[in-house]
């Protein structure tokens, strides 16, 4: 066998790429012709109720289309109390895509009826539809021929309309292009057109409720007649009454403009306030988060606090209540002498600081080597005096000096000198010392 491969190589490599090739272009054919394989899930299939399915041909590619995009199949067609149900199967990611509200349209391809269904899954305020659902036939509408619309015309609406189709065909020969740009142009109005079309539909179904409304209402006023009457009287007792207070209505519709203009004021300032705080706003909202871990900490606090300052501090504050309101008169004294002291206080500041000023600083590396101030001098030398005069007795650190002489020396010197007179002034004048001296 081999030798026979190896043999009719070329042949053998031809016949598998054909195969292959046949292999693909057979797949290729199968999953365009919408075969199902067997591993492939099964279909969703749902039914929709037409009142008429022309044209429908189940097998021949007929699809089901989403917005253009296709869905599913068509694949089966059958006659149920004279409606046509048409069998839809949906490929199984599209299996929660239809609800209960869809609605379905039958829809040719191209003019030789090459038919599809144009589906709309419905909203998804109603309910998923389940397997083997029907569209019902209120929701769904079968293709329109043409000859079903010539049918309704007379014989001369037909001629009209087969001249102005002539015509329309003859003055757009050749201008395609510029038809398109008219169509193109038409777009912002076609867009307005539809809005405006929204609103109308829209106020159609306000005015249907309004008229809705306006007779529940009548049906409630028929039986009324009595309050009827009675708001009559009290309405037209309150006209009566605005009417005597026209003068005070005019006076303060005269005053409305310059209230408007406060307000809007107002209300400007208020903005620009409101545009300021909300930074700091922004910046407390963390602190205000806080607050409830801050209350739960301090809360044992609080708890033992209670008692001293009902059963402490608020008798102390009860006994110095007094004092406090005596205290009046010497705190409006100091408060008057406060200035001055002010100033006495500046004067020494200064003072003390001329006395200890140091103009070099502690540069030098002895104290001969630095300007010192006063004050530091003062130390030194009461530092060094307790030095120098650290024999001391019962009368302090410093010698004891004596002077003698006799009461004639003694005289002879106070007399040229006050301080020593005053000094030995008492021992001169006793008689029992100088006897001669005094005499």
């Amino acid at each position: 066998m081999r030798r026979v491969i190896r043999k009719h190589l070329r042949d053998f490599v031809a016949i598998v790429a054909l195969a292959a090739i046949a292999t693909g272009v057979g797949d290729y054919v199968l999953a365009n012709q919408r075969l199902r394989f067997p591993w492939e899930g099964a279909p969703f299939r749902i039914k929709a109720e037409f009142a008429t399915a022309q044209a429908v041909t189940p097998g021949q590619g007929q699809t089901v289309r989403v917005s253009g995009v296709r869905v599913g199949d068509i694949t089966k067609v059958a006659l149920k109390d004279g409606r046509a149900v048409v069998t839809m199967g949906l490929d199984p990611q599209y299996k929660g895509l239809v609800r209960t509200d869809a609605s379905a349209l039958l829809r040719p391809k191209t003019g030789l009826k090459d038919m599809f269904i144009e589906l709309d899954p419905g909203t998804g305020a109603a309910p998923p539809a389940h397997a083997g659902w029907t569209v019902p036939v209120e929701n769904t509408a079968p293709d329109v021929n043409p000859d079903e619309i010539l049918s309704v015309l007379d014989d001369d609406t037909r001629d009209y309309l087969k001249l102005l189709i002539g015509g329309a065909g003859q003055g757009l020969a050749g201008r395609s292009d510029d038809l398109r740009d008219l169509f193109r142009r038409f777009e912002p109005t076609h867009r307005d057109l539809e809005r405006v079309n929204a609103k109308v539909a829209q106020r159609h179904r306000n005015l249907r409720r309004l008229v809705h409304s306006l007779d529940q209402l009548n049906a409630e006023l028929a039986g009324k007649d009595d309050e009827l009457a009675a708001l009559v009287d009290s309405s037209s007792k309150v006209f009566s009454t605005f009417a005597s207070e026209q003068q005070n209505l005019g006076r303060a519709v005269g005053d409305l403009p310059g209230t408007l203009q406060q307000t809007t004021d107002t209300l400007g300032k208020v903005e620009r306030f409101a545009r300021v705080l909300r930074p700091a706003a922004d910046d407390l909202r963390p602190p205000v988060k806080a607050l409830d871990r801050a209350n739960a900490r301090v809360k044992p606090l609080a708890e033992e606090a209670t008692p001293i300052v009902r059963e402490q501090i608020r008798p102390f504050v009860r006994d110095v209540r007094p004092l406090v309101r005596s205290l009046g008169a010497p705190a409006q004294n100091l408060a008057a002498s406060t200035p001055d002291l002010t100033s006495t206080f500046t004067v020494l500041n200064h003072f003390l600081n001329l006395a200890a000023y140091n103009e070099g600083g502690r540069q030098g590396p002895t104290v001969a080597g630095r300007d010192e101030g006063y004050l530091f001098w003062l130390a030194w030398l009461q530092h060094n005096g307790a030095a120098l005069f650290s024999s001391s007795d019962a009368n302090g650190p410093f010698r004891p000096v004596t002077l003698g002489g006799t009461c004639t020396v003694l005289k002879e010197l106070t007399g040229d000198n006050p301080p020593l007179d005053l000094l030995y002034q008492p021992a001169l004048l006793n008689k029992q010392v100088c006897r001669g001296a005094n005499g």
